[in-house]
């Protein structure tokens, strides 16, 4: 039995946009529903969402049915989260809140075995089909894609270093918590947050790497796309519910 090919990394490799959709909503139903819509990538939050392993195991076998490709989000730049996730078929990983090479190089080490890397070992798990994949010691490190997240001032600072470490397969904006850096928490869309993040997309192609961000806003997204940001997330699942129900309520009570 073959190992899954990773087709999100192969494509961020080629230089192809690829949209996603962000899940927060910690539920294998859900997911499911997501994944049957068409998006390249489903991002399976587990920072900012009550969702813990055994629910992205169950999430990550609900996607598994379609061509979307799941991503997931540790809560952190953390061993045992990053070891755990790869143990249950997670493929693609972004580690969020990377400040610098050190910490970029942490997150290479989790994710490879030795001798380059750290990653525990495990004889039968759903990575390698239940030790049904021969080969899969070997092989593993090529199907896994490792994004890392810059969220801070400093981070964007020390982004070339962070893009010339092996192993890092493509670097993540995230605007919200760089709005907060800047001093604009709540308000992304600052000019000079813009500013921040259109620079670094720049400076993270010239590093050859792929550039990816969240844009909930189709004007937003449009543009990030336009500039060059190669995986692109374009809605949240929450704020859909959330934005959706309110629009019904206001059509009966105005």
């Amino acid at each position: 039995m073959d190992m899954p090919v990773n087709k999100f990394k192969r494509a961020i490799q080629a230089g192809t946009p690829q949209i996603g959709i962000w899940s927060a909503l910690a539920n294998n139903y859900v997911s499911e529903a997501l994944a049957g819509a068409g998006f390249d990538w489903i991002l399976l939050d587990t920072e900012h969402s009550p969702n813990e392993l055994p629910m992205v195991m169950a999430q990550l076998q609900a996607v598994a049915a379609y061509p979307t490709q799941a991503v997931v989000r540790p809560a952190w730049n953390d061993l045992v989260l990053i070891k755990r996730f790869l143990d249950i078929g997670a493929q693609t990983l972004l580690v969020p809140f990377v400040q610098n090479a050190e910490e970029a190089k942490r997150a290479v080490r989790a994710v490879r075995y030795p001798p380059e890397g750290i990653r525990g070992v495990s004889g039968t798990t759903r990575a390698n089909r239940f030790a049904r994949v021969p080969d899969y010691f070997k092989r593993a490190s090529e199907e896994v894609c490792l994004l890392v997240q810059l969220e801070t001032r400093v981070a964007l600072g020390e982004l070339e270093k962070i893009a010339a470490i092996d192993g890092i397969d493509g670097i993540f904006i995230g605007p919200a918590d760089l709005a907060a850096d800047f001093g604009k928490l709540g308000t992304s869309g600052d000019p000079e947050v813009w500013t921040a993040i259109s620079d670094a997309g720049k400076r993270i192609r010239k590093a050859g790497k792929p550039a990816g961000i969240l844009a909930p806003v189709e004007a937003d997204a449009r543009r990030w796309l336009d500039e060059g940001f190669t995986f692109v997330s374009v809605g949240v699942d929450l704020g859909m519910l959330a934005r959706g129900a309110d629009a019904l309520i206001k059509k009966f009570r105005p």
